[in-house]
């Protein structure tokens, strides 16, 4: 038998060729679309994950609001229970409230999100842009980050002051003021959030509510992985008091949580798409090739050689031309990946894909386990074509040529 890529010129050798490509191409394709599926996925869920935590502790008459209605006692005893556990990262009290901000004749109504001394500003500083974050102590702060949005709508510079109006509850006749100080600007590519929310000191929300100092509105639980969050949030969830409840972030963002988990059928589908088209043309190749053979086939046979052994041969020819075409496959997808994970050439609308760009993620075990599959896949369904020599007749083929 001659090696793969050393066939004369024959419709074999052509259709060979085009089996290599198209499985390349099949390769390829399947590793693209799962580094940028999960990119896609990772970076939703880390967006989402920076600004609201996995988990957020909450009363059940908040659970369904952005705005902290009903504030809770921060209590050292429940975040002490919850950050023995071994899967909390971090645990701390926010408050959210309705607010319209107002920079000379522009105003924007926004959610004011209240944050404390022990906020992990690390969560959301790989998404400010420009300026620093706001200093938060002992002493009440004034200073704010707002999106780069919302600075943009209401034509805000870094280091100026805004007005923030806010009403204690709806029967308050007149608002109370707070001017602020921008000192940075962040831009998630999140629309629910660039839209809509600055972040500041919690203790305006507390003067403005007229709470107690250790009143907050919900508390912001962190965890090693996305994964733990239905396992950790019924835990938590039966060692709270029965006023609290538990909301995943599943549950905040099930609009967006239901697309996103789309992404892992439509990952499955191009594999299955790509898997049958390189597999169809591949036995294509190894048919032509047996009818091609059909003359030493028959020698080999007249001199003894059984149908196992012979179909051992083209299988092997067969995974060969596989293994080729994984080889350039492989090199089109990391070329793809690394690429885009340097470079971040193909540009997406955040309105609609929650990022500017494409993101990937691809590890390994990824392109092992996929470069495998389609080799063994490809391997067992390469059987079908074989089955054809057990059928050529010796005395028949010689006679023929």
């Amino acid at each position: 038998m001659q090696k793969t890529g050393h066939y004369k010129s024959s419709v074999s050798g052509r259709i060979i060729k085009i089996a290599i490509i198209t499985i390349a191409i099949s390769m390829g394709m399947i590793l693209i679309s799962v580094s940028s599926g999960k990119g896609l996925q990772m970076e939703i869920k880390k967006k989402t994950t920076a600004f609201n935590g996995h988990l957020q502790i909450v009363p059940f008459e908040n659970n369904q609001s952005e705005i902290s209605i009903s504030p809770i006692i921060d209590s050292i005893e429940i975040k002490k229970k919850i950050e023995k556990r071994p899967e909390v990262i971090h645990i701390h009290g926010t408050a959210t409230k309705a607010s319209i901000i107002k920079n000379q004749d522009n105003f924007e109504g926004v959610f004011y999100k209240g944050v404390d001394i022990d906020y992990r500003w690390e969560y959301l500083e790989n998404f400010l842009d420009e300026g620093t974050i706001p200093n938060i102590s002992d002493q009440i702060s004034n200073e704010v980050i707002i999106s780069k949005e919302i600075s943009d709508r209401i034509k805000i510079e870094l280091g100026s002051y805004i007005d923030a109006y806010f009403y204690e509850n709806i029967n308050q006749n007149y608002p109370n003021i707070r001017k602020l100080k921008v000192v940075g600007f962040f831009s998630t590519g999140f629309p629910e959030i660039d839209k809509s929310f600055i972040i500041g000191d919690i203790k305006n929300i507390k003067s403005i509510n007229k709470w107690e100092e250790n009143h907050i509105g919900n508390y912001e639980v962190f965890l090693s992985d996305i994964n733990f969050i239905d396992k950790i949030g019924n835990i938590i969830y039966n060692d709270l008091p029965s006023n609290l409840d538990v909301v995943g972030l599943p549950q905040k963002y099930p609009d967006i949580f239901q697309w996103i988990s789309l992404f892992d059928f439509n990952i499955f589908i191009i594999f299955i798409i790509m898997i049958i088209v390189g597999i169809v043309n591949t036995s294509s190749a190894i048919l032509i090739l047996i009818l091609e053979r059909s003359k030493m086939i028959g020698l080999l046979k007249s001199i003894g050689s059984n149908n196992l052994l012979i179909q051992k041969v083209f299988i092997w020819n067969g995974i060969s031309i596989i293994g080729y075409g994984l080889f350039w496959g492989n090199l089109i997808g990391l070329s793809f990946y690394f690429s885009q994970y340097y470079f971040k050439w193909i540009k997406l609308d955040p309105k609609i894909y929650y990022a500017d760009y494409v993101p990937v993620y691809l590890n390994f075990s990824d392109v092992i386990f996929f470069n495998l599959l389609f080799l063994i896949i490809s391997g067992v369904l390469l059987c079908l074509p074989i089955i054809i020599i057990g059928r050529i007749s010796p005395a028949k083929v010689l006679r023929f040529n």
